[in-house]
Parts: structure tokens; C-alpha cells; sequence
């Protein structure tokens, strides 16, 4: 719990409860969709509403304390923001997991090509995990 108050503090944020609440479950989950985050925040904070759920985490992704993951044909996932890494999604049980592989010489690799200064650099492979083949 220290550690979330301390990440909300360097990233300028008032602690709250409610804030403390969502980084606790984001880090447990590892990454979770913002519904599975809503079902869990409720049975600590009932009142809360998915719209202050929506405010908080665009808040927490607008200043890099969270990531988005846009999952190709899911809805998106959040995690806390950690260093450069990559992901791999089951097709069958749909289990998000980090993948340590960095993407720098590609991005600067495909910027030389192209022109273009990019500022996103996601990616997610999909697959069967050893659990499910």
C-alpha cells in the first residue's frame, strides 16, 4: 500500500482510498479491463461510480502512471506502467502476460524508413499458451 502511495505522490496525484483501491487491484491483476476493474473496486468503495472509475484511470494513464494495452479484438487492459516491455494473449483463455522484449531498434528501425516520429510502441502477440495447447 506504501509503495501505490508513493507512486500517486511522485506522479503528482492526491491519495485517496478509491485511488489507492484501483492501483492495489491493477497491480494484483497484473492487467485488467476496466468492467473486471469496476466488479472488484465495488466491494470496497459501493458507491463508487463507473464514470469517477473512468475519470480516475484516464487521469492515471495521462500522467503515465498507468498504460493502456489495446487488446486486437477485446476490450483494453491496464496495468501499471513499468519498463518497456511487450505482451502475449492465449486465443483460448485470453490471458494478457508481459514479455520481456524490447521494441527500441525496431521503432528506431521503422522511423528511419518512414519518417515518422512515433510515440507508442505496443505490442501484443497472440497465441495458444503452454496452459492451453
Amino acid at each position: 500500500m506504501n509503495d501505490y502511495m508513493l507512486l500517486l505522490k511522485e506522479h503528482n496525484l492526491k491519495v485517496t482510498p478509491q485511488r489507492l483501491g484501483i492501483l492495489t487491484i491493477v497491480g494484483n491483476a497484473g492487467h485488467i479491463s476496466i468492467e473486471d476493474l469496476y466488479t472488484y473496486i465495488r466491494k470496497d468503495f459501493n458507491s463508487i461510480s463507473l464514470a469517477t472509475l473512468y475519470k480516475n484511470i484516464n487521469f492515471m494513464v495521462e500522467v503515465n502512471l498507468l498504460k493502456e494495452i489495446k487488446v486486437p479484438n477485446h476490450k483494453s487492459k491496464y496495468e501499471i506502467v513499468k519498463k518497456e516491455h511487450s505482451h502475449m494473449l492465449c486465443k483460448k483463455c485470453y490471458k494478457l502476460e508481459d514479455l520481456e522484449l524490447s521494441l527500441h531498434s525496431l521503432v528506431q528501425d521503422a522511423s528511419k524508413k518512414s519518417g515518422y516520429l512515433f510515440d507508442d510502441n505496443t505490442l501484443v502477440l497472440s497465441g495458444i499458451c503452454p496452459h492451453c495447447q
